[in-house]
């Protein structure tokens, strides 16, 4: 049996397949004492985390014995890969297990943001009665959505945007120009800048890597047509907060949901307030009952697998 130590929320029934093969130190809260986490590691050859536990140079050297690290999600940034690599440790992340979630926030989304739902339901609680306005804003069928990262979450949004009745594009630096064919219908993948002039709503599925810090900045918001909402459930760095704010607050953008934040927890969104058209929430957009029980089934399969339980 192998020792594995976890160290953020991981489902009960994902737990009991890890505790039927391996000895598991559960503590969802470890991550927040990392003195406490140090320690609990000196034995340990398999660690699953989420995205709070930093697993650093630091952490490293007080695991001697670590073998695999299970990563609760998708995003790799907690996650120092070549310090892991260097020791010979495999990192697991639960890819595609929460695409369907995230897709579904980002459809929903663009269709609240194109019907003003979020400034409706404040003028309402006012006790205004906003019709007449509100008339004027647009059917969400048959735009267009333009979709930056076209990997495995991509896809599943191009599918449910698709069956929604919408045109969907793609950008991804990593795939040649063309075309992607799914399940009956093309998506033509253009350059960021074409894509961004086409586009009704745009959403982001991108890593956070040194190329993709700030890319949606000022200029790159300036591209967006006018009138277009911004979808961010990828990485915060990706946009430029601030920039993003003018952009929304001058009336160049028609909305956007935000999901993931420069900083989080994010305590301080000040450069927000009083923008209409606007949904924060968070990083919650791949996190629902379901998505939590995929992934954390697919990573106690995975760690059990590595270990050959």
């Amino acid at each position: 049996m192998s020792s594995i130590l976890i160290s953020e929320f991981i489902t009960s029934q994902a737990l009991e397949t890890l505790r039927s093969k391996h000895v598991v130190v559960y503590e969802s809260e470890l991550y927040k004492d990392r003195p406490a986490l140090i320690a609990a590691l000196q034995n340990i050859e398999g660690l699953i985390v989420r995205n709070l536990t930093q697993v650093n140079e630091e952490i490293l050297a007080g695991a001697p014995n670590l073998k695999v690290v299970g990563r609760l999600g998708v995003g790799l940034e907690n996650i120092e890969l070549p310090a892991c690599a260097k020791r010979n440790i495999k990192v697991i992340p639960a890819t595609g297990a929460n695409a369907e979630s995230v897709a579904e926030y980002v459809v929903g989304a663009a269709v609240a943001l194109t019907r003003g739902f979020i400034p409706a339901t404040v003028s309402t609680l006012k006790g205004e009665w906003p019709r007449p306005r509100f008339s004027t804003y647009h059917e969400f069928l048959g735009k267009t959505i333009g979709i930056i990262g076209f990997g495995s979450i991509g896809r599943v949004v191009a599918k449910k945007a698709n069956a929604f009745g919408l045109h969907c594009l793609a950008y991804d630096p990593m795939l040649p120009a063309g075309s992607i064919e799914l399940d009956g219908f093309s998506v033509p993948l253009l350059s960021l800048s074409d894509l961004l002039g086409k586009s009704d709503a745009v959403t982001l599925h991108l890593p956070f890597l040194p190329e993709t810090k700030n890319l949606f900045n000022a200029a790159t918001l300036g591209q967006m047509k006018n009138g277009a909402c911004l979808i961010n459930t990828a990485r915060g760095g990706i946009v430029d907060e601030r920039a993003l704010a003018e952009h929304l607050r001058s009336g160049r953008l028609g909305g956007a949901a935000i999901d993931v934040f420069e900083s989080e927890p994010a305590k301080d969104l000040s450069h927000f307030s009083g923008i209409e058209n606007l949904i924060l929430t968070p990083h919650v957009a791949g996190v629902t009952h379901e998505s939590n029980e995929r992934v954390s089934q697919m990573i106690a399969d995975e760690v059990n697998r590595f270990f050959g339980a």
